[in-house]
């Protein structure tokens, strides 16, 4: 019996850790640069040099490694730009990374295959939002970078568009 307590206890800890808000940033902060470290899993906010704040990402299912070609589930490297939003995202809400690069494109055109394209800092769907912050125990999308939906939203607000956005290895 002490044992299922246990149990319980600890599972409805690990449900609220998953939900546990950080404090927002303050109104009227803005971010000046995104930087994903893909092997920490981790997306970073900046205001010059200052790091605004972290966040715990889940990346494509196979995270290791540039992104070389349509549907290989990668996340891409190299500097880029958050260039639209998508309000209306099947995952709650999404930014444009501008990949792929001129670069991007003549490297895949010269391996006979298409770059791909389409990757997002997103949300949750609504199917997965309940998972909270546990959605980063797998690299789930395609090649997009995931947060929570509570993260995205507080993303969107002080990350501009036209704002660089840096994936490292």
């Amino acid at each position: 019996m002490r044992a299922l307590i246990a149990i319980c206890i600890s599972a409805a800890a690990a449900v609220a850790l998953a939900h546990w808000p950080a404090p927002p940033l303050p109104d009227g902060v803005k971010a000046d640069k995104v930087v994903v470290k893909k092997s920490a899993r981790l997306l970073a906010l900046y205001k010059g040099d200052r790091l605004l704040r972290a966040y715990r990402v889940a990346l494509g299912g196979d995270a290791i490694g540039p992104k070389h070609e349509e549907g290989d589930e990668r996340t891409p490297e190299g500097r880029y730009v958050l260039d639209y939003r998508n309000p209306h995202s099947a995952y709650h809400l999404s930014l444009h990374v501008s990949y792929p690069s001129g670069a991007d494109k003549a490297a895949a055109k010269a391996r006979g295959v298409h770059p791909g394209g389409l990757i997002m800092v997103h949300g949750l769907k609504d199917d997965l939002r309940l998972l909270g912050r546990a959605h980063v125990l797998l690299d789930w999308t395609n090649g997009c970078v995931a947060v929570t939906n509570r993260e995205i939203e507080e993303i969107w607000r002080v990350v501009p568009d036209g704002t660089p956005i840096v994936l490292e290895p």
